[in-house]
């Protein structure tokens, strides 16, 4: 019988435990029952476990569970007769719908994203970031694939979404394009590739990173079981679906299903009409008798009897609709047995009826014939061999053997479709008379084997003719016939059913397996292949069954039982029995396992002495455990009270389901909970309160909830309790009103908290537009009626409030979440670099609240800026203390500037706010310090290197100032902008000089860097910072030259004179000045340059100009001052001297020439080397040679009226001929042209000047 004590469930069942808030109010005992009464359960205590543990086995005589002790049993007990009773009511629903339709317009909702599947999605994409697969992707979508798992992925709050139920991986999708969509925006342009392009290619790889090496197109098992819950569900699956939301088991379901015969139309359609006339009675008796509930006027008294007239006037209206022969819509899905989950979702049509042309067998026989005995009408010499054959086969024969010795051992393999073949085996000898036309038969054997039969070989007794002498004729051979793999059982069974095998005989079963999920028992005949009768085992359930009066066959029993159907089936064997029982029940994958009962109760009726049980049986009269359950009197329960378990069961089944819902029923639960509201009379305002009520626990338990669902629900309630009748019901409850406001308190509270922690109740902005909606119904929950709308600064203060709190409790979770503690004793460094990650953080924060919550605020954006404020506001008092905590003098701390100014500067609502402000106050005076150190520093720096500079070229410059003394201030680490080149940009100039070049450039870039907000103050720091640039060049020039003169002052005039690395050290150091004088002494083009430092600037100019052309001239004076020495030697040998004479005797060489050549050569070797500017170097060079050419015209216009001396000669054509192709070349052509007559020479008279000539003696 049914068991309501019982809390077993099946394998698949979710929800059977009783709950604990089952209703608001007990239901009303219905009108007590045979089986209705407790006296009966316990009745039958004796045999009540082994009745549990079998699930309420069909047959069994009413009993419960263990007993129960105390109250807590009673109400546990009482909870489940309670939802049985509910069932019943579904049931009904279900069957016959005449009220709702299921709706084909609610959005599909998503699978949910469970913890599982979150870590393998964190794996995926660690692993592409690895470059573990091969997915080819850009440095841009690699950046935005490594923020997206920073930011989303490893987020707590992703953690907490997937724990909470309501994170899909649509969601996840959704995140990672809005965050592409901001990156992309920001990209440039690229000629032929749309950004729209780029975007479709970045979801496609990301796609591919989160589906892996998984097949997209395959489904779970798990998630093909709950698949079809977002389409349109067939009565079976519905059935399925609520017995796991109320707990109920399928033998249960099965019993109930036929007691209330819900598949008769008929009797649906009359237990319609009883409910209605019951309902129209009770219209009636409340009218006369005046029982009415309190109302919040009392004028609602008759309206009240008048609603419920009208409500069933339109249930009579929409049966009437209904045609006659059928109730209830048509359903497409059909809902299959599965071994894995109790069910499987065959998305085909509900055509999958079987056939019998669907059942194929196939057989292997294997006949072997081994010997005949007692053969004694034939010669011993005679041939004598055996056919055999299958019916519908081709024939085969044996070796010929002779009569004496009849033995073969001959083997025939034959194949068959006949689960009851039939196989010939004849004993032939052969005919010696010359007209016979066929062998003579000795004698046959027909055999039916099964695959049941025995395989070994055994002797059998051959038919023979009747004139035969041969009458114990006998033939040993073995029959094996194989069973096919899709062929689970067979055996001789004694069956009865309504549907199938309606007369009680003894026929051929075969287990058939047709597909993976679709078993068939079926009844041969023999020699057919195809089956007399069949039955789809699906739905069925198959136990132990007591022995049955009034059968004869059969002598223990076993039955199969579904809606609508019993199959009564008996053998002669009880290991027979518990082989097919067995057998069936892996068949149908029924979760109730059948138990075999006790030997004593096996007894065949018509031998044994025990009285049996009463039969099962479909007949309403006879029904047992569900009479109670059935009669029920649905008028007299409280359906308010009902409906508020099973909504509250139906919405505990649906968050636990795969799907991420979000509260929202799938189409079949709606479908079902309309159809019972409308039959049963349950009011709108009773649902959408209970409904609201649930929906707010789930929300408080941090479970994701859509707001929508609660705007809807809560806009209905208010607009019923003010009069607005949005369902037609005119009247209003006191208890109504009274929930209503109870709600509101709570609702304004939740709506509170939630938007105080927005980004822990909507994570990212999920679900998609939650926020806002939630926000839309703050507004409509502060209403006072649904007309007057609330003042808008009310509701701006509220969220004021909010967002007031949230910034408080948002910093407290970032500390929490960073884990960084106020520890006063901690080290200066380790205060700062907490304040650093914190500024991190917080940026994040606002930056993930201005992407995906800013939109919910657009109504306010003041508000969104002004928590944004109180947020950095919390975060200033440990930024202050961090940095209070710094040494004197410590610049550690400007990078935290820079983090935090170039983000508050980028935003237009922040930029320049408190924070904002307050962060500049606190960094003025340090940069003020850092700038007036950093020009002591500088000027000192220029003072010390210049004494002891060695003016050797740099080749190597270290990029910091770790060498300085430890007094002078340190530079602050900071990152060097992309587009601020090395330290030196050339290595010809001093140390001292590429230093204090770097320094200025340094000092320059550190503070352009800053963004100072600012504008006066950063145009003041500007033009500070160029002045002191000016006076440091200034000073670097005047260094440079006072050494150089120095130089050159200690150089002497000789041939060994050569010009020394460290002279080109500080040409170089002029040049590289006026390099960086154009970009470290002038003002940006941007800002007003008075005229006071144009002039200023000027000065610095000409003072460069000024010092290269003393610098040059010196140079080339000291150049000079070398030819007139050699000239000067050349004077020896004038004309008339006293050394002349003496000299002419001798033969000097040329050495002197060749000194002067090579003091020349290698001068101009140093200069081209190491002076870097070529245009300084020919200025040097035609300084030069237009010196040298002065001196020699000079010294040869002194010497007009003397005669040259052959040596003079020579050493001037060999100094110039070995210049030639240097610009001396000009002197050169003019001595040549001196010297082109044969010597000695004389000087014509009448000539003068640099054009004189010379004749011969």
């Amino acid at each position: 019988m049914l068991d309501p004590s019982s809390s077993e469930d099946t394998g698949g069942d979710t929800g059977g435990d009783s709950d604990p808030e089952a209703a608001p109010e007990a239901p009303k005992k219905p009108a007590a029952g045979p089986a209705g009464r407790r006296g009966e359960d316990d009745a039958s205590s004796s045999r009540a476990a082994g009745r549990r543990r079998r699930s309420a086995a069909p047959g069994a005589e009413p009993g419960a569970g263990a007993p129960h002790s105390g109250a807590a049993g009673e109400e546990e007990e009482e909870q489940r007769k309670m939802k049985l009773q509910i069932y019943v009511f579904v049931l009904r629903c279900i069957a016959y719908p005449f009220n709702a339709k299921q709706p084909t317009d609610m959005a599909r909702r998503q699978q949910k994203v469970n913890k599982q599947q979150l870590q393998a999605a964190k794996e995926r994409f660690l692993a592409f970031l690895s470059g573990e697969t091969q997915i080819v992707a850009d440095e841009a979508f690699c950046n935005a694939v490594r923020s997206y798992y920073e930011g989303f992925l490893k987020s707590e709050r992703v953690s907490r979404m997937v724990h909470s139920g309501g994170c899909s991986a649509g969601d996840f999708r959704e995140v990672f394009k809005k965050n592409i969509e901001r990156r992309v925006r920001s990209l440039p342009e690229i000629d032929g590739l749309s950004k729209e392009t780029v975007l479709s290619s970045w979801i496609a790889k990301y796609d591919a990173i989160y589906r892996g090496e998984e097949d997209a197109r395959r489904l779970t098992p798990r998630a093909q079981l709950s698949a079809a819950s977002e389409l349109i569900l067939s009565k079976e699956q519905l059935y399925e679906m609520f017995q796991q939301i109320l707990g109920i088991r399928k033998f249960e379901h099965q019993l109930l299903y036929n007691g209330c015969q819900l598949d008769n139309v008929d009797e649906q359609a009359a237990q319609i009409r009883r409910e209605l006339d019951g309902r129209l009675q009770l219209a009636e008796k409340i009218s006369r008798d005046g029982r009415h509930t309190r109302f919040v006027s009392a004028d609602m008294e008759p309206l009240y009897v008048e609603e419920l007239r009208s409500a069933v006037n339109l249930l009579m209206a929409n049966l009437e609709s209904l045609p006659v022969s059928k109730g209830g819509p048509d359903f497409k899905q059909k809902l299959k047995r599965s071994t894995m989950n109790n069910s499987f979702l065959d998305m085909g049509d509900e055509g999958d009826v079987l056939s019998k042309s669907d059942v194929v067998l196939s057989f292997t026989l294997e006949i072997v014939i081994v010997e005949v005995q007692g053969l004694k009408s034939v010669a011993p010499n005679r041939v004598v061999y055996c056919t055999m054959e299958v019916e519908g086969g081709e024939k085969l024969q044996t070796d010929q053997a002779e009569a004496s010795r009849p033995q073969w051992g001959t083997q025939g393999d034959f194949t068959t479709t006949h689960p009851l073949p039939s196989v010939k085996v004849k004993l032939f000898t052969e005919s010696t008379g010359v007209l016979a036309l066929e062998d003579k038969e000795l004698g046959r054997v027909v055999l039916n084997p099964t695959t049941n039969g025995p395989k070994q070989a055994d002797f059998h007794r051959m038919v023979v003719p009747k004139s035969s002498q041969d009458a114990e004729l006998k033939i040993k051979l073995a029959v094996r016939m194989d069973k096919p793999p899709n062929m689970k059982h067979s055996g001789y069974l004694y069956a009865s059913g309504q549907r199938v095998w309606k007369r009680w005989k003894k026929r051929y079963f075969v287990l058939v397996q047709v597909s993976q999920y679709t078993f068939a028992m079926c009844s041969f005949r023999e020699k057919k292949a195809e089956p007399q009768e069949l039955m789809q085992l699906e739905g069925y359930t198959v136990d132990y069954s007591d022995p049955q009066p009034g059968l004869q066959g059969g002598r223990v029993f076993f039955n199969a039982v579904k809606e609508g159907d019993l199959v009564m089936l008996a053998c002669d064997d009880e290991q027979d029995r518990m082989l097919w029982v067995q057998a069936m029940y892996r068949a149908t994958g029924q979760s109730y396992k059948p138990v075999p009962p006790p030997q004593n109760k096996t007894t065949n009726c018509r031998r044994g002495l025990h009285k049996p049980s009463v039969p099962i049986s479909l007949d309403p009269s006879q029904r047992q455990g569900v009479e109670g359950l059935i009669s029920a009197d649905p008028c007299r329960f409280d359906h308010a009270a009902l409906f508020s378990v099973l909504q509250k069961r139906t919405l505990q089944h649906r968050m636990n389901d795969s799907f991420s819902c979000l509260g929202w029923f799938s189409p079949g639960q709606v479908f079902v909970l309309d159809e019972y509201c409308a039959r049963y009379g349950v009011r709108g305002c009773h649902r959408h309160l209970s409904y609201l009520r649930d929906l707010m626990e789930y929300s408080e338990s941090s479970a994701l909830v859509d707001p929508t669902l609660l705007h809807y629900s809560y806009a209905f309630c208010a607009s019923h309790v003010h009069g607005n009748r949005p369902d037609g019901m005119g009247t209003v409850t006191a208890q109504e009103k009274q929930d209503f406001e109870a709600i509101r308190r709570r609702i304004v509270s939740l709506l509170e908290n939630q938007i105080t922690h927005f980004r822990y109740c909507f994570p990212f902005g999920r679900p998609d537009g939650a926020l806002k909606a939630t926000l839309s119904l703050q507004e409509r929950v502060l209403m006072k009626d649904i007309t007057t709308p609330v003042p808008p600064e009310e509701i701006k203060n509220l969220v004021r409030r909010c967002l007031q709190s949230a910034a408080q409790i948002n910093y407290s979770q970032l500390m929490e979440y960073a884990q960084v503690k106020a520890d006063p004793r901690a080290s200066p460094g380790k205060r700062l670099e907490d304040a650093m990650r914190l500024g991190e953080l917080c940026m994040e924060v606002l930056q993930q609240n201005d992407e995906h919550h800013s939109e919910a605020f657009s109504w306010w954006p003041e508000l969104m800026a002004e928590h944004a404020e109180a947020f950095l506001s919390v975060y200033a008092a440990d930024m202050d203390a961090a940095l209070q905590a710094q040494p004197v003098d410590s610049w550690d701390s400007f990078p935290l500037f820079q983090l935090l100014n170039n983000f508050l500067r980028a935003d237009p609502h922040l930029c320049d706010g408190s924070f904002h402000k307050h962060l500049q106050a606190l960094f003025v005076p340090l940069v003020v310090r850092y700038i007036d150190l950093m020009e002591s520093s500088i000027a000192q720096s220029i003072h010390r290197g210049f004494e002891q500079e060695t003016w050797h070229s740099v080749k190597s410059l270290t990029h910091n100032l770790a060498s300085l003394p430890l007094a002078l201030p340190q530079m602050p680490s900071f990152t060097a902008p992309a587009w601020m080149g090395p330290p030196c940009e050339s290595t010809n100039g001093s140390a001292t000089s590429e230093d204090l070049f770097w320094k200025l450039d340094a000092l320059q870039m550190f503070v352009l860097d800053l963004h100072w907000p600012e504008a006066e103050f950063a145009k003041h720091l500007e033009q500070r910072l160029k002045l002191m640039a000016s006076d440091m060049m200034e000073a670097c020039i005047k260094r440079t030259k006072w050494a150089f003169d120095c130089k050159m002052q200690k150089a002497g005039r000789s041939t060994e004179f050569r010009v020394a690395p460290p002279l080109c050290t500080m040409f170089n150091v002029l040049m590289d000045a006026k390099k960086q004088c154009s970009k470290l002494c002038v003002l940006d083009a941007g800002q007003e340059i008075d005229r006071q430092w144009q002039q200023y600037h000027s000065k610095i100019d000409v003072l460069i100009d000024e010092a290269f052309k003393d610098m040059i001239s010196s140079l080339v004076a000291k150049l000079t001052a070398v030819l007139d020495g050699v000239l000067s030697k050349l004077s020896r040998y004038d004309e008339g001297t006293f050394f002349s004479s003496i000299l002419s005797f001798t033969n000097p060489g040329m050495d002197l020439a060749d000194t002067y050549i090579t003091f020349i050569r290698q001068n101009q070797d140093a200069l081209r080397d190491g002076v870097a500017d070529e245009l300084h170097v020919d200025e040097v060079f035609e300084q030069w040679y237009s010196g040298a050419m002065k001196a020699a015209c000079v010294w040869l216009a002194d010497r007009l009226d003397l005669q040259l001396h052959t040596y003079q000669l020579k050493t001037l054509i060999k100094i110039v001929k070995r210049q030639s192709g240097t610009s001396l070349l000009p002197l050169a052509t003019f001595l040549k042209r001196c010297v082109c007559v044969t010597p000695p020479y004389r000087r014509r008279t009448g000539t003068s000047g640099c054009r004189a000539s010379w004749t011969p003696r």
